[in-house]
């Protein structure tokens, strides 16, 4: 049954096109069960919706009854709503239209813009030129996933410091660099959110913001829970990187920040991931570092400085521009911030769009949620429980966790395999939430043949 079922869920994963924000990073379980009980992924596809618009519609007042007694338990405030990815028809709604602190489903918004912004093919680049007075300047472009670390042989190939220093060497073709400066000019104004607890950067949350950073900033490469980040990013990456270049020959040292010349003569050049393999990834792993650089990305594309206020608002117009007009407004692009509000409707539409045969470019936001009871923030022992099993396997969900805050937004086929958006947000920020109820909610839409 496991082989089964999880041949079944790879077909829906690639037919379907990751933390939770909190204090303390949320992470998926290292293991899950050999087999999650329960039906089977339906094979529809969620990358053109048409193909499930042949199943019927589910009925609302049938839907109803079912998520209904699912609210009325919460001792805190719940708004939901679900609606047909097809016909963009709400199916139900309970206090959909009110703000509420999205946490880490703020990442859907700002996968969706960045990929209707940059486009999925765009890539970040990192570069060297020649300084003014004949030395390096490492010019950061965003990339949050620049590495010092050897190249991965699996998974994403992230841009390598290591090579950059290989051509930069090559194309200097002798030694005695004096110095390496380094250039962030790309990224404006504050390190830190509007909205942001004062311990997000000491705890390691994310780092400072930089336009240029090598393994996110973190003191030892290797550490994946992101504690231990280094004060100037930017200054860390350049003593990494003249150390790269003695490897390589050319003895040099780290010098300061500059901006580099207009015209200057480049000397080596690596790219990021595409945007598509960005944001499959911190959709996946609720990935804080990527989601902030995607969305500064969005302001520097637009033409708009490269800070949060800027990337904030050009996040907003790029969503507007696809007809979310309304009920979203964001001071950062991972979700940690409390000050941001979006409403249940909006964050579906956002869904909706991304799930929509028209929009082809935003595809990354839905293979990149996590698939309930098997990967990223989804993972088991999530939809193991007999009143989530349903739910396993068929529903594909963002996360998001503050405290007193717990929100659930994704798609799900339905029993009869219809393709539903939905949002699920509870809590105001000042008690205890329950993120399973959310689970159940999902799973009783996934559950539902509501005829």
């Amino acid at each position: 049954m496991a082989l089964s079922t999880l041949a079944s869920l790879h077909v829906f994963a690639l037919s379907a096109g990751a933390a939770v924000v909190k204090f303390t990073p949320e992470r998926a379980p290292e293991s899950r069960p050999a087999a999650v009980a329960g039906r089977a992924p339906v094979l529809t596809s969620a990358v053109r919706p048409a193909a499930g618009t042949t199943a019927p519609v589910p009925d609302p007042a049938a839907l109803s009854r079912r998520l209904v007694p699912l609210l009325a338990g919460a001792d805190t405030r719940i708004g939901a709503v679900v609606t047909d990815v097809a016909t963009g028809r709400v199916l139900f709604a309970s206090r959909a239209d009110e703000p509420a602190t999205p946490a880490s489903t703020t990442k859907l918004v700002t996968s969706v813009a960045a990929l209707a912004t940059l486009g999925p093919a765009h890539r970040i680049t990192t570069r060297t030129v020649r300084g003014s007075d004949g030395g390096v300047v490492l010019v950061g472009g965003g990339d949050p996933t620049l590495t010092a670390r050897p190249s991965r042989k699996q998974g994403l190939e992230y841009a390598s410091l290591p090579e950059l220093a290989r051509q930069t060497a090559t194309a200097l073709k002798a030694s005695g660099v004096r110095r390496v400066d380094y250039d962030v000019s790309a990224y404006r104004g504050p390190r830190a959110a509007y909205g942001w607890k004062p311990n997000y950067l000491p705890d390691g949350e994310l780092a400072p913001l930089s336009a240029l950073t090598v393994d996110r900033g973190r003191r030892a490469p290797g550490d994946s829970k992101g504690n231990g980040r280094v004060s100037n990013p930017a200054a860390s990456a350049t003593a990494a990187f003249a150390k790269l270049l003695t490897r390589y020959g050319v003895t040099a040292r780290a010098g300061r920040s500059t901006t580099a010349p207009a015209q200057a003569v480049q000397l080596g050049a690596v790219r990021s991931p595409t945007a598509a393999e960005l944001v499959e990834h911190l959709m996946t792993e609720s990935d804080n570092d990527v989601a902030e650089a995607m969305a500064r990305q969005v302001a520097l594309k637009t033409g708009r400085p490269g800070t949060f206020a800027d990337a904030s608002q050009a996040v907003m117009r790029a969503l507007a521009g696809l007809g979310v007009r309304g009920g979203i407004r964001v001071n950062d692009g991972s979700g940690l911030s409390t000050a941001n509000r979006i409403t249940p409707a909006a964050l579906a539409s956002v869904i909706a769009l991304a799930a929509s045969p028209d929009h082809p470019r935003l595809r990354a936001a839905i293979t990149g949620m996590p698939v309930a009871g098997f990967s990223g923030t989804l993972d088991a022992p999530r939809y193991t429980a007999p009143s989530t099993r349903g739910g396993a396997g068929v529903v594909r969900a963002k996360t998001g966790t503050l405290n007193g805050v717990s929100t659930l937004a994704g798609i799900v086929h339905d029993a009869d395999g219809r393709v539903l958006a939905f949002a699920f947000m509870m809590g105001d920020g000042k008690g205890p939430v329950d993120p399973g109820r959310l689970d159940r909610l999902a799973a009783a839409v996934a559950s539902c043949g509501c005829r």
